[in-house]
């Protein structure tokens, strides 16, 4: 009684928890480097709201997001009916996979990627083509170009990538979004934005606004914001009117009050969010150089992780490092199983998976 597109998916790799490791092999200490969460967490202020707020538990939280989508369009210099609220950016993957997706329809997307870019289409039918990454582990420009001059129904890749963490400059954005169709949605996922700002990285949203078709921009709060506890994620549209039929797939209350309380809180405190990106900008460039030196092939990236290759099969590699109480993501779509993902964490957490990998190498 199950569609057959269900039995295509594979289990989401959503990575162990703390609980899980320490049930499996009591480490002395765990360092939580699989999920690319914020070392730092959220913003401070955030302790004095929740301790003020029980109606937010009490009450339904405004449906439309108002407030919150009102502070989202001022700080990128957008319409706030160009802005619709999701339980995580990955919950409006799913959205506009059911408004716009067909059966037999195409989606061109990177590869390696996040999975779910692959899984809402799968579920609805679309065929997925994949545009996998240059030797180098950088993006493949003029493949991706290629792809997209066969008109396809969507264009979905995040920049910067993940799990790779490679990105396209605006020179290479531009291009791609030149040999576009007014038959293909752009969706471009910009969940690491905040960390890969400035060097040779431009958010699309700029390069988007300036032309005449439809696109959406996804951004989330789980990473940068420290909020991946609350599930709270937003698109940029295009036009209102594409938010609006774009509204009436979400479910009506799909952000919750708490979360975007705290979201408001947490995009006020600027001094905070440049305190993040700081920091993991500089333990990403420490992280990395030990990597190099041990003779790894590490992709370069704008977000917070990394992705080498352990040159053996991940899932084996990274059990040595559990036994340590580093938790991290072995990768597992096909070509690329001997890689793992590392989350760029505290200076102490970095530190424990160093040595933990120096012991296991």
């Amino acid at each position: 009684m199950v569609r057959t597109e269900v039995t295509r998916l594979s289990p989401y790799n959503s990575g162990l928890t703390i609980d899980e490791v320490m049930l499996r092999y009591a480490p002395a200490r765990i360092a939580k480097l699989g999920s690319n969460e914020n070392p730092l967490g959220p913003s401070p202020t955030l302790t004095a709201m929740m301790q003020a707020g029980a109606e937010l538990f009490r009450l339904y939280p405004d449906p439309a997001g108002r407030e919150l989508r009102q502070a989202i369009g001022a700080r990128h210099e957008v319409g706030e009916d160009q802005v619709i609220l999701g339980n995580g950016s990955e919950d409006l993957l799913s959205v506009i996979s059911r408004a716009v997706l067909r059966p037999g329809d195409a989606i061109v997307t990177l590869y390696p990627s996040f999975p779910l870019h692959e899984d809402y289409a799968t579920l609805m039918g679309a065929t997925i083509k994949r545009v996998g990454v240059n030797s180098d582990l950088t993006i493949n420009v003029d493949a991706l170009i290629e792809a997209v001059r066969e008109r396809p129904r969507m264009l979905l890749f995040s920049n910067p990538m993940n799990p790779v963490g490679s990105w396209l400059s605006a020179h290479d954005l531009s291009k791609v979004l030149d040999a576009v169709s007014d038959e293909t949605l752009i969706v471009v996922d910009e969940a690491y934005a905040e960390y890969a700002e400035g060097d040779d990285y431009t958010s699309s949203l700029p390069v988007l606004g300036k032309r005449d078709r439809p696109w959406i921009v996804l951004r989330t709060f789980s990473k940068a914001f420290g909020l991946a506890g609350l599930r709270i994620g937003f698109g940029i549209v295009s036009d209102p009117e594409l938010r609006g039929l774009l509204d009436r797939v979400r479910t009506p209350f799909n952000a919750n009050g708490v979360a975007q309380a705290a979201a408001l809180a947490a995009l006020a405190d600027e001094e905070h969010l440049a305190k993040v990106v700081a920091l993991a900008r500089t333990e990403r460039a420490r992280v990395e150089n030990f990597l190099t030196s041990k003779g790894l092939e590490v992709a370069p990236s704008r977000g917070n992780f990394l992705f080498f290759n352990c040159r053996q099969n991940a899932s084996t590699f990274v059990e040595g490092l559990l036994r340590e109480g580093v938790i991290v993501k072995p990768w597992k779509q096909e070509g690329f199983d001997t890689y793992v993902r590392v989350s760029i964490g505290s200076p102490s957490e970095n530190d424990h998976f160093m040595a933990a990998l120096q012991q296991l190498l």
